[in-house]
C-alpha cells in the first residue's frame, strides 16, 4: 500500500451534519482475531446521489417496494407467512428479501420502507424462542437464519436496538449447544460463512469466547471450500450438487476470508483470489464472474448467470475488501456491479431475469438445456426461473453503497468502490466528517471528494486505484500528489482541515479481453461494452399488479456482427461518443458513453436448432464477404439483449496438422463445454455428475476443441466409463450446442452396458447409426480408442487393435472439429492426440 503523509492547512468552517450513525457501533477485530482489518460503516453512513441513488430509488418503486404485492402467497411474503406467525413456509424467502429491503430502507431513509420492514425484525425479535431458537418453529433448518442475522444486524447498526445483540448471543449459545447432534446441511453447509462472519461481528461487541468456539464448529461442519477454491474442486463430490451449485460458489467465497480472521495462514486468506482465478478460467464471462445454470456451466457465450450469483458474489467480495486490502478486489467488485448487476434486471427494476447470457440475442420462453432449465429462465418478468432470486436480488446495490466506504482501525477510512455518494460518519476517534463524492464515474473519469470537518482531524484516508487506468493522477488541493499507482491502494494521511478537496483522475482507454472460441470482449474502465441491439418488447402476460407485466424482448436490428479490429492502439480507432449524463445511464438509448467501432455482418451465424439462443460465438478469426460498418457498443448493463462475445473478422486460423491435449495442467485451451460439466482432476478430463439437475443437460454432454479443424486424420484418446451410459469421440463436428444430438458431426463411443462400439452421427438432431459391433468394454477400466479417418472411409481401433473393430462409410461432414462426449454416464479422458495424414 502507498503512503503519503502532506502537512496542507486550510481554514476551518462551521458545517452542518444531518442523520450521523452512532459510530461507537463501529468496532474493530479483538483479539485473538487478526487485526488490520476494516469494518463497514454502520446502516445510513453512506448515501447514494445521482445516478446511483436513481437505482435505489427504482428499487424503492419497483420490485422491491411493491414485493408483497407481487408475492402474497403465505408461503411467499403474505400476511401469513410462518416469518410472522402464520401457517405458511416462508423458508428463505422472506429472510431474503427482509436482508435486501432492511439495507434499502435505512439506505434511503424512507419511511415507508422501513415500516415494511420492521413488522418483520419485531416478530423475529419478539417471538425468541427460550431456548435460544428463532423464527418459524416448525422451520427444522439452519440455513434460513443465515440471512435474517444479516437482516438483524444491519437493522441494529442503523437503529441501536438494544434486543438485537442479546437475542443474537442467545440464539448462537443454542446453536453451539445443539449444532453437534443437528449438524449443517445441504443449503446451510454450503453457506456457514455468513454464518460465521456474523457471529465475529458480534464477538467485536461482546468479547464472548464461545463464539470463536462455534466459528470453528461451524467451519468443521461446513464443506471445505478453502481446499475446493485452492485445488478447483467445484466437482468433486460426485452426486452432492451444493459445491458446483454457482450460488453456494459464489456465496462461499467469503468463506476463506471469514475464517482467515481467526486462523491468518496463507491458506486461508489465498483461497479465494485462487478460487477466483480457476473459476473464470474455466467458467468465466465478460461481466466479471463465473457462469452457472444453476450448475458451474463453463465459458459458453450462451451460458447464462443467475441473478443470485451475481448479488451473493459482490457481497463475497464487499466481505474480502475489508480483510484482503488489495486493489484487485474493488475492482473485481465494480465489474460485477457496474456490469452484471444492471444486466439482470429491467430498465426500471420492475422484472428480473432469473439467468442472462453474454450473448443473449433475444430473450423469449423456451427450454436452453441448461443443468437447471426452466421455460422463463431469460425472460424479463416479476416471476422470470425459479424464487430465490426474486427474494435475494434485493440487496445487490444496497449493499454495495453501505460497503463502498469502510472504517480502518487506523481511526480513518478506505474508499473500496467509487460513485456519487455522501459519507457522514467520525473518524480520528470522535471527529464528525462529512465528505461528498462527486462523479458521474464510472462513465466518466474524474471523481471530486470534498471534505467537510466541524474540526481539524489527522487520520488516513486510503483510496483505491484501479489497475485499468493509465497514469492516474490525484491532487490534494490543487497540488499533484506523488507515488500513485494502478492497482494499489493509495494512502495519505495527513491533518485533515474543513474544505480540503481531491481530485481524483482515473483515465480510461479502449481495449480487449480474450473470451470463449478467441472471440473479445470490449472494455473501457470498468464497463463492458456490448452491441446496441433495437428491442421490441412483446407483453405474454399482464399482472394483477399495476405496471407489472412479463414480456419477450426480439431484436429489431441485426446482431451477427464480429470486429474489424485494426493492428496498433484500439483507442486510435474506437470513437467515443460522449453526451449528457441522464437520470439513468443503464439504458441504452441514452448511455452516456458509447462507442463507435467497425464489424462486419456474419450471415452464417445466427440462432442455434432450439431458436431460443443463438448458436455459441465463432471460434474466431472468422471470415466475411460483408462490407465493413460502424456499429454501436453501449455498456453491457443498458440492455437485456446483448453479443458481449464478438467475433474477430479475419482470415481463419484453425489447428489442422497435428494436436497433443495430456490435460497435465487442468482444462484445455480453446475447448469449451456444452451441457452438464467438465473438470480437471489428477491429470484427466472428466465429465460430471448432475445429479440434482432434473435431467437436463447431462445427454450427450460434448467438450470440443473448437480451435481445431480436421479432415483426414488418425485420432486417439484414452477413454474410461464409470457409470452406466457411452462414453467417446468426435469428429468433423460443427456447432456445437446444448443437447443429445445437437451437433453436426460424427461419434463413436463404447458402452459398459450393452458390451458395444458404435459409431453414428447427428444430423438434424437426429442420431443416425453407421456401424457396431460387439465389445467387451468394462466400467472404470480405460480403453485406447483410435479413429482413422481418410475421406468417406472411417475404420474404429481400441487399445492398439491390428484390425480395425468396425468400419463405416459417410460422406456428410468433410472437416471439422474434434471433442469428446458423454451420454448420460461418468467419464475420464486423457491423451488426446490427432495427426492429419
Amino acid at each position: 500500500m502507498k503512503r503519503i503523509v502532506t502537512p496542507v492547512c486550510f481554514l476551518i468552517s462551521s458545517l452542518v451534519f444531518q442523520n450521523l450513525q452512532a459510530q461507537n457501533l463501529t468496532e474493530f477485530n479483538k483479539a485473538p482475531l487478526k487485526q488490520q482489518v476494516y469494518v463497514q460503516l454502520p446502516l445510513g453512513s453512506i448515501k447514494a446521489k445521482g445516478w446511483l441513488l436513481k437505482q435505489l430509488e427504482q428499487q424503492r418503486d419497483g420490485a422491491t417496494g411493491m414485493a408483497e404485492e407481487l408475492y402474497p402467497e403465505k408461503d411467499n411474503l403474505g400476511k401469513n407467512t410462518d416469518w410472522l406467525g402464520g401457517d405458511g413456509n416462508g423458508w428463505e424467502r422472506v429472510p431474503y428479501y427482509v436482508k435486501g429491503l432492511v439495507a434499502l430502507a435505512y439506505t434511503l431513509d424512507d419511511p415507508a420502507l422501513k415500516a415494511k420492514a420492521q413488522k418483520y425484525i419485531d416478530w423475529t425479535l419478539n417471538n425468541q424462542q427460550p431456548n435460544g431458537l428463532f423464527g418459524p418453529p416448525k422451520m427444522k433448518d439452519w440455513w434460513p437464519r443465515m440471512p435474517m442475522m444479516y437482516a438483524l444486524q444491519s437493522y441494529y447498526e442503523a437503529t441501536n436496538d438494544k434486543r438485537v445483540i442479546p437475542f443474537l448471543s442467545k440464539y448462537f449459545k443454542y446453536e453451539l449447544a445443539n449444532l453437534d447432534a443437528d449438524p449443517l446441511k445441504e443449503w446451510g453447509k454450503s453457506r456457514a460463512g455468513d454464518n460465521m462472519e456474523i457471529a465475529i461481528w458480534l464477538y467485536n461487541k461482546t468479547g464472548d469466547k464461545d463464539l470463536l468456539k462455534l466459528v470453528e464448529k461451524l467451519k468443521e461442519q461446513a464443506y471445505p471450500w478453502i481446499d475446493i477454491y485452492t485445488n478447483n474442486g467445484f466437482y468433486f463430490y460426485g452426486d452432492d450438487f451444493q459445491p458446483k451449485h454457482m450460488v453456494n460458489v459464489a456465496q462461499a467465497l467469503k468463506f476463506p476470508v471469514v475464517y482467515a480472521q481467526l486462523n491468518d495462514s496463507p491458506a486461508n486468506r489465498d483461497a479465494l483470489l485462487k478460487g477466483i482465478q480457476h473459476i473464470m478460467h474455466d467458467h468465466g464471462q465478460p461481466e466479471g464472474l463465473g457462469s452457472g445454470t444453476e450448475f458451474l456451466a463453463g465459458t459458453s457465450s450462451v451460458e447464462g448467470v443467475e441473478t443470485c450469483t451475481v448479488v451473493e458474489w459482490m457481497q463475497s467480495l464487499e466481505t474480502a475488501a475489508k480483510v484482503i486490502h488489495e486493489a484487485k478486489i474493488g475492482d473485481q467488485l465494480e465489474k460485477v456491479a457496474f456490469n452484471a448487476l444492471p444486466a439482470q434486471f429491467s430498465r426500471d427494476f420492475k422484472n428480473h431475469s432469473y439467468y442472462t447470457l453474454p450473448n443473449q440475442v433475444q430473450s423469449v420462453h423456451g427450454e436452453h438445456g441448461f443443468n437447471q432449465d426452466y421455460a422463463s429462465g431469460i425472460v424479463s418478468s416479476p416471476y422470470s426461473g425459479y424464487g430465490c432470486c426474486r427474494y435475494n436480488m434485493h440487496m445487490g446495490w444496497p449493499y454495495f453503497v453501505k460497503n463502498s466506504v469502510v472504517a480502518t482501525p487506523g481511526k480513518g477510512l478506505a474508499v473500496i468502490t467509487y460513485g456519487p455518494m455522501e459519507i457522514e460518519t467520525l473518524v480520528a476517534g470522535n471527529k464528525k466528517i462529512k465528505i461528498t463524492e462527486e462523479t458521474n464515474y464510472p462513465f466518466e473519469e474524474q471523481i471530486r471528494l470534498k471534505i467537510g470537518l466541524t474540526a481539524p482531524a489527522s487520520f488516513p484516508l486510503i483510496l483505491r486505484i484501479p489497475a485499468w487506468s493509465i497514469k492516474p493522477v490525484i491532487k490534494l488541493n490543487g497540488t499533484l500528489l506523488s507515488g500513485v499507482k494502478a492497482g494499489e491502494m493509495f494512502s495519505i494521511s495527513r491533518d485533515w482541515k474543513n474544505n480540503d478537496q481531491l481530485e481524483l483522475n482515473f483515465p480510461m482507454e479502449v481495449s480487449t479481453q480474450i473470451q470463449v472460441n478467441n472471440s473479445v470482449s470490449v472494455m473501457r474502465g470498468p464497463i463492458v461494452y456490448a452491441l446496441e441491439i433495437k428491442a421490441e418488447n412483446k407483453i405474454t402476460k399482464t399482472h394483477p399488479v399495476a405496471g407489472f407485466t412479463d414480456y419477450e424482448i426480439l431484436p429489431a436490428s441485426p446482431w451477427n456482427y464480429g470486429l474489424s479490429l485494426t493492428k496498433g492502439n484500439l483507442n486510435s480507432t474506437v470513437k467515443i461518443e460522449k453526451s449528457a449524463m441522464p437520470e439513468n445511464p443503464f439504458i441504452a438509448a441514452s448511455s452516456p458513453v458509447k462507442l463507435k467501432i467497425q464489424g462486419k455482418k456474419i450471415p452464417s451465424w445466427g440462432l442455434g436448432y432450439n431458436k431460443v439462443a443463438a448458436f455459441d460465438v465463432p471460434f474466431s478469426p472468422v471470415a466475411s464477404d460483408e462490407k465493413d460498418e460502424e456499429i454501436t457498443l453501449v455498456p453491457y448493463g443498458s440492455e437485456n439483449i446483448r453479443l458481449s462475445c464478438f467475433p474477430v473478422i479475419g482470415q481463419p486460423k484453425k489447428v489442422n496438422k497435428s494436436l497433443t491435449e495430456s490435460f497435465d495442467k487442468g482444462m484445455a485451451a480453446d475447448w469449451v463445454f456444452y451441457g452438464g460439466g467438465w473438470f480437471w482432476k489428477d491429470g484427466q478430463v472428466n465429465s460430471a455428475s448432475n445429479a440434482g439437475s432434473g435431467g437436463y443437460g447431462i445427454k450427450g454432454s460434448k467438450y470440443v476443441a473448437n480451435g481445431t479443424d480436421f479432415k483426414d486424420f488418425t485420432y486417439q484418446a484414452d477413454v474410461k466409463i464409470n457409470t452406466a451410459g457411452d462414453a467417446g469421440l468426435m469428429f468433423r463436428v460443427s456447432n456445437p450446442a446444448i443437447g443429445p444430438d445437437a451437433y453436426q458431426g460424427y461419434y463413436v463411443g463404447l458402452n459398459p452396458v450393452d458390451g458395444t462400439v458404435q459409431l453414428g452421427k447427428a444430423s438434424d438432431q437426429k442420431w443416425i447409426v453407421l456401424s457396431s459391433a460387439k465389445y467387451p468394454v468394462e466400467m472404470n477400466k480405460m480403453y485406447t480408442l483410435k479413429i482413422v479417418a481418410k475421406g468417406d472411409n472411417f475404420d474404429i481401433f481400441i487399445n492398439g487393435s491390428a484390425k480395425a473393430i468396425l468400419s463405416a462409410k459417410d460422406s456428410q461432414y468433410q472437416s471439422g472439429t474434434i471433442g469428446l462426449r458423454a451420454y448420460k454416464a461418468l467419464a475420464s479422458f486423457d491423451s488426446v492426440k490427432i495427426n492429419a495424414f
